[in-house]
């Protein structure tokens, strides 16, 4: 199986996103970019990270993982639902799924690898521009309460082309 190895970028925070933020994934070449939407605690939890990596050593995340014996990979391996699916795979084949946020977070403080699937990455990503002011997210990692506020929000901004293809979304999740 093809597949991408990713590194973490950076967080933003969304402007009028009420306790949202995106988390930027990018490939080892910084060319392609993956979002992910995250909430208000993990956004806290990965700039905790981010900002003193030295005093969260002793914090639970980092204490547990100290305890782990083997080596893990995590792989991206699917979308459902608005959200990607991640299983964390150690080498003896057991694995269990987790979050994305939750990966990202735990790539950050162990240095585990996470990976998505080559066709997956090419189908979500976006060209990456460490410049750029804007994030792009697809619909199609939305969760179905972000979706019916951005379509509210569409049709306040007479978007109607993005109204319809969130209206789309919707139905396509829940017929």
């Amino acid at each position: 199986m093809k597949r991408t190895l990713l590194r973490f970028e950076n967080l933003q925070q969304v402007v009028g996103g009420e306790g949202m933020a995106v988390i930027v994934l990018t490939d080892m070449e910084r060319r392609q970019a993956l979002s992910v939407v995250c909430d208000e605690a993990m956004a806290l939890q990965l700039q905790l990270r981010i900002a003193n990596p030295r005093g969260c050593r002793n914090m639970l995340p980092e204490t547990l993982l100290s305890l782990l014996p083997s080596s893990y990979e995590m792989m991206i391996c699917g979308l459902f639902e608005g959200q990607y699916q991640v299983v964390l795979m150690n080498e003896l084949g057991d694995s269990v799924r987790l979050r994305m946020s939750d990966a990202v977070l735990l790539s950050i403080i162990s240095n585990i690898p996470l990976y998505i699937e080559y066709r997956l990455f090419e189908r979500q990503c976006f060209s990456y521009d460490e410049h750029s002011q804007s994030i792009a997210i697809p619909i199609n990692t939305m969760d179905l309460t972000r979706l019916k506020m951005a379509l509210e929000h569409a049709v306040e901004n007479e978007n109607y082309e993005l109204a319809s293809q969130l209206r789309d979304e919707i139905k396509r999740r829940h017929p």
